[in-house]
C-alpha cells in the first residue's frame, strides 16, 4: 500500500499525517510506503514546522527528519491513495489529474467532507489537529486493511 498525505506547504498537517500513519502502520507490522507533499512550493526541502515536530514528539512520533516537497502529477502513478487536508488542496490535486483513475485516488483525510484546519497561524491548534489527524489515520488504516 502506498499512501500520500497532502496539504498546502507540507510543513504542518501533511507531515503530521505522514508520521502518524507510518507509526500506526508499523504498529500493525504493515509494510506500507507513506509520504507527504504540498500543493505549493513554499517549503520544498524544509523540515516540518517546529510546532508540528513538537506535538508529534510529545506523542512518541519523530517527524524531524522529513523534508517538504511539492505534489507532482507523477504522484498519481506512485501512490494508491492520496489523502488531502482540505477542499483547496483537493481542488489543486484534482486539477493535476489526467483521468478518472487519478481522481479516484484522491479524497479528504477526514470523513464527511470535513477539513483539517491549518494550524499555521494559531499555536493552540496543533494539539487538536494532531488528535484529529490521528483519529482519521486510525480509521483510514482500519478501512484499508479491511478492504484488502
Amino acid at each position: 500500500m502506498k499512501i500520500l498525505m497532502v496539504c498546502l506547504g507540507n510543513i504542518c498537517r501533511s507531515p503530521l499525517a505522514e508520521g502518524i500513519m507510518r507509526h500506526l502502520a508499523e504498529e500493525k507490522h504493515l509494510h506500507w510506503e507513506i509520504d507527504s507533499a504540498g500543493t505549493a512550493n513554499y517549503h520544498v526541502g524544509d523540515p516540518p514546522d517546529r510546532r508540528s515536530i513538537r506535538v508529534a514528539k510529545q506523542h512518541g512520533i519523530d517527524i524531524a527528519t522529513l523534508r517538504g516537497r511539492q505534489f507532482h502529477r507523477e504522484d498519481f502513478d506512485d501512490f494508491d491513495h492520496i489523502f488531502v487536508m482540505d477542499h483547496n488542496n483537493y481542488r489543486a490535486v484534482i486539477l493535476k489529474a489526467r483521468n478518472e483513475d487519478d481522481k479516484a485516488k484522491v479524497s479528504l483525510l477526514l470523513p464527511n467532507q470535513q477539513e483539517v484546519p491549518d494550524p499555521w497561524y494559531d499555536d493552540a491548534l496543533f494539539e487538536p489537529v494532531y488528535n484529529m489527524v490521528y483519529t482519521a489515520c486510525a480509521e483510514r488504516l482500519r478501512e484499508l486493511t479491511n478492504n484488502k
